[in-house]
């Protein structure tokens, strides 16, 4: 019963991730839509991240505003840089120095 089990598990996760690779190839859609489709990374990642930000609890002492600070600094750093490495390595340093300062 539990390999049963397993195996519908299996399936009802593979399948949604199979299905778009074999429609999509056969599917055009129109220049508008694509471009549109484009955003939804970004969309998904702020909507995964600022609530972190704004709820990212700080050290004992630490002001609640140091996530926030911190998010606005790496935005910032990341519109004059677009290095994502570099973004989240200074970020993490912004954040440690806040709370040590504050």
């Amino acid at each position: 019963m539990i390999w049963l089990v397993i195996l519908g598990m299996a399936i009802a996760t593979y399948l949604p991730r199979l299905l778009p690779f074999l429609i999509g190839q056969r599917l055009r859609l129109p220049e508008p839509v694509c471009r549109w489709l484009e955003f939804f990374p970004f969309a998904v990642l702020g909507a995964l991240i600022i609530p972190g930000i704004l709820t990212a609890p700080s050290e004992p002492g630490a002001p609640g505003w140091v996530g926030a600070a911190t998010g606005l600094f790496a935005a910032g750093l990341s519109l004059l840089t677009r290095n994502v490495t570099l973004v989240v390595a200074a970020a993490i340093a912004f954040a440690w120095l806040l709370q040590r300062i504050f």
